[in-house]
């Protein structure tokens, strides 16, 4: 008596699921690339411009997270805490867009043309929408306020409305390099 054989089918039956399993992989591979993606394509996008800091003295207090998806979980820029009793300071030139209070703490937003727009808070400013600014010009001084500890700067850059890694602009962010596979 013969022992039983697998189907004849079988290896088609395993080569297609093996398919099957890459195409969804791969479909997948573009959405969990999607949380990176705004900070990698701003990368191109914002090689060469000379950003300062908005503050002369300070120290990192929490850095860029970027959240997995649009409505995620992350930190959509930069705290600052200064080591001084500076002023803050516009990164680059641009024209002030909002000045104004938003849940209790003063927000300055400042439009630097190329869908380049800086948030500031909390900031305690005189300046209206319209002023234009130079790079390094004083916008006023640390208020009280939101989401970063008190005596902080909140510093986020939102690149055609999708927040990127403020140093990316002020060249604090080495460049990714991909290694071949394998």
């Amino acid at each position: 008596m013969r022992a039983p054989s697998a189907p004849p089918c079988a290896p088609r039956r395993t080569v297609a699921l093996l398919i099957i399993v890459l195409a969804v992989l791969a479909g997948a591979a573009p959405a969990a690339a999607g949380a990176g993606e705004t900070q990698a394509s701003g990368g191109a996008e914002l090689d060469g411009r000379s950003w300062s800091w908005p503050l002369t003295a300070f120290r990192l207090d929490r850095p860029f997270q970027a959240p997995a998806h649009a409505y995620g979980a992350g930190h959509r820029g930069i705290d600052l805490r200064p080591l001084d009793a500076g002023a803050v300071r516009a990164p680059a030139p641009g024209t002030v867009a909002f000045s104004g209070p938003v849940a209790g703490r003063g927000i300055l937003t400042i439009d630097h043309g190329d869908g380049l727009v800086t948030t500031l808070e909390p900031v305690d400013t005189s300046l209206r929408a319209g002023a234009m600014l130079r790079a390094g010009d004083p916008v006023g001084t640390i208020g009280l306020g939101g989401h970063t500890e008190p005596g902080a700067l909140h510093f986020g850059v939102r690149l055609h409305g999708e927040y990127v890694n403020p140093l990316l602009l002020l060249g604090g962010v080495p460049r990714a390099v991909l290694l071949p596979c394998c």
